[in-house]
């Protein structure tokens, strides 16, 4: 018999089933919405970046119809050669009139936009100064690029200036921070990193990800919420979250997007969105412009559920987005709180090391504009009762 050569793989995850940390798929039954079925168990779901209820929006469904009628299922090739449809261009030019720059581009994910741009734009002889706690995505393109990586402490806008300060003057710097923290819901120190990067000639990059669709006018993102525009050099968002699709996408200058055309490799050698999902991304952005009532009651919502986990006695960090971790500390804690919620009828996935630090493991939740008073009420119930049943309130 062969000696399987993978064999190690079932040690590490007996490691992670002892450590209490090992965790299968769930399975949704349904749409993803607020109240779901999922692995057979009608919940309510604190776990979707789904903020809007775009996933489910009529128009959004009515538009990817139509395109799929039109276009087909797929484009058959990348972007660069064959695959580069008239509806590919209108998106990208209805996303740089909602980001209010030049010129835009999409890439198949959020993840490939941040490392695919990051590792285009830098070489081995240029300088990352990153915030310790951004995007898997950023940290990747950084290596991938093998340009110097610098880590700065979280938002820590004069740690980053003295970083930036003992570098060399002429040196090509990169200075990027999530707009959003996925993991604890705060937002980036934008408006200090944008001052150091005009101060000291950095590249200024943020990844806007968990913003866009809820933050700024419309949703425009963390720039348009801090007034910043014209002062980010390259900004990165998904299509995935809060917009209710797939991909990610690049807003900039026209020269920084006629260059990742040239050479982003997510770019140049994956096939390019289907048209029924690129007409889903328009729709949204016309959901976004014309039903501004949804990220109204986003954020009321938002307000309503953390004041009450707040009542409770859970800690929820620093957040200041739709995104709330409860923190239990523990990995093997947070599993057993995510699993007993889970049993009372409240889906809120744990998060632990490495997503997160060994001693801030989670269950992060998020809430969504599409939840009743009613479903988050249940909800807090059952954090309470889980809570006091766990020791963490």
């Amino acid at each position: 018999m062969r000696h399987d050569p993978l064999s190690f793989l079932a040690d590490e995850l007996n490691a992670l089933k002892a450590q209490g940390l090992y965790r299968r798929l769930r399975v949704l039954n349904d749409a993803q919405a607020a109240r779901t079925t999922i692995d057979g168990r009608e919940v309510v779901n604190l776990s979707s970046n789904n903020y809007l209820g775009l996933t489910t929006h009529p128009r959004l469904k009515e538009k990817a119809l139509a395109a799929l009628q039109r276009w087909g299922v797929g484009t058959g090739s990348v972007r660069t050669i064959a695959g580069t449809m008239a509806i590919h261009m209108e998106l990208e030019r209805k996303l740089a009139e909602f980001k209010k720059t030049e010129a835009a581009v999409v890439f198949q994910s959020g993840f490939a936009a941040n490392a695919g741009t990051v590792a285009a734009i830098l070489t081995r002889d240029d300088i990352v100064i990153s915030d310790e706690l951004n995007h898997a995505s950023i940290i990747d393109g950084a290596r991938l690029s093998r340009a110097t990586i610098k880590v700065f402490p979280h938002r820590d806008a004069d740690a980053a200036r003295a970083i930036v300060r003992d570098l060399p003057p002429t040196a090509r710097k990169l200075l990027i921070t999530d707009g959003v923290f996925s993991m604890d819901g705060d937002l980036g120190a934008l408006p200090a990193l944008c001052g150091l990067a005009e101060e000291y000639g950095c590249i200024m990059m943020v990844d806007d990800a968990h913003a866009s669709g809820v933050f700024g006018a419309n949703g425009r993102g963390t720039i348009d919420h801090f007034g910043l525009h014209g002062r980010v050099d390259v900004q990165v968002g998904t299509l995935s979250k809060a917009i209710g699709a797939l991909g990610g996408y690049v807003a900039g200058s026209s020269n920084l997007i006629e260059f990742l055309h040239h050479r982003g490799r997510p770019f140049l050698f994956s096939t390019s969105h289907p048209p029924s999902v690129v007409a889903t991304c328009l729709a949204a952005l016309d959901v976004l412009n014309e039903e501004p009532q949804l990220i109204d009651r986003l954020w009321a919502n938002t307000t309503f559920f953390k004041d009450g986990l707040k009542r409770l006695g859970f800690n929820t960090g620093h957040s200041e987005s739709p995104i709330t971790p409860v923190i239990a500390g523990d990995g093997a804690k947070a599993m057993r709180l995510s699993d007993r919620l889970f049993e009372e009828g409240v889906f809120a996935q744990g998060i632990g090391f490495p997503t997160v630090a060994r001693d801030k493991a989670r269950v992060r939740t998020i809430v969504m504009a599409t939840h009743s008073r009613e479903d988050l009420q249940f909800a807090l119930d059952a954090f309470a009762k889980v809570g006091r049943e766990l020791g963490l309130i």
